[in-house]
Order: C-alpha cells, then sequence, then structure tokens
C-alpha cells in the first residue's frame, strides 16, 4: 500500500464529502448551513491542491485544475459569507444565502470530477 495515494485519496474524498455536507439543505436558508463546515471545507480543499503539486501526468494536471477550481470557488463562498454576515448590517437574506451556496454547489461540481477522476486512474492501476 502506498501510503501517499492513502492521503491524497483522503483528502480528496474528504474535501467532496465537506463541501457536500456544506451544501445540503434548503439553498435559501442559513440554519441549513454551517459556516465551520464551510471554513473546514476551504481549508482541505487548500490541502488537497497542495497535494496534487508536482505530478506530471496529464490526469495529475486535471486534478490540480479541478482542485484549484473547487478551492477558488470556496474561497469566494466563505467571502460573501463574511460579506453578508459580518460587513452587512442586516441579517442574512435568502437570496444572500442562495449565492453563497451556489459558490459552493459549483465546487462540489468540481470535487466530484475530481473523485470520478481518482476512480478512473485507480480502476486502471495495473501493477507491474
Amino acid at each position: 500500500m502506498n501510503l501517499e495515494k492513502v492521503v491524497f485519496g483522503f483528502f480528496v474524498l474528504l474535501a467532496a464529502t465537506l463541501n457536500f455536507g456544506y451544501v445540503l439543505g434548503d439553498l435559501g436558508n442559513p440554519d441549513h448551513h454551517n459556516a465551520i463546515e464551510l471554513y473546514a471545507a476551504v481549508v482541505v480543499n487548500i490541502i488537497a491542491a497542495i497535494l496534487k503539486f508536482g505530478d506530471r501526468t496529464q490526469i495529475g494536471a486535471i486534478h490540480l485544475a479541478t482542485s484549484l477550481v473547487a478551492t477558488m470557488q470556496l474561497i469566494a463562498a466563505a467571502g460573501a459569507w463574511i460579506w453578508y454576515t459580518q460587513i452587512q448590517t442586516e441579517p442574512i437574506v435568502p437570496h444572500a444565502m442562495a449565492s453563497v451556496v451556489s459558490l459552493a454547489l459549483g465546487a462540489l461540481l468540481a470535487n466530484v470530477v475530481s473523485v470520478v477522476l481518482l476512480i478512473i486512474e485507480t480502476a486502471n492501476f495495473r501493477r507491474h
């Protein structure tokens, strides 16, 4: 067993599951979306992106691209969350919450692509 591949797979799957857990629920209801889970998804996606650097294969480049997309969208979602909850003086409204969750949903799509790539790469692996 290759520990590097285990750690890589762990962070790819953890990034996707944290992202999924955050977006699950009513799109415009802030009570259904935990800010700590959003921030955890940001951190884990950043770690997953860092782990993808250095792979010089074509699939490695696509892994990195999906991770960078997910990380950028989650950072944008976290920034929007901070804007709507900390900078604006009024309570967060459903359309604002929907904007935050929509950005996180885009990141979830990128994370799903990354998981699919990981599964394809694993299924194509042959021992020599």
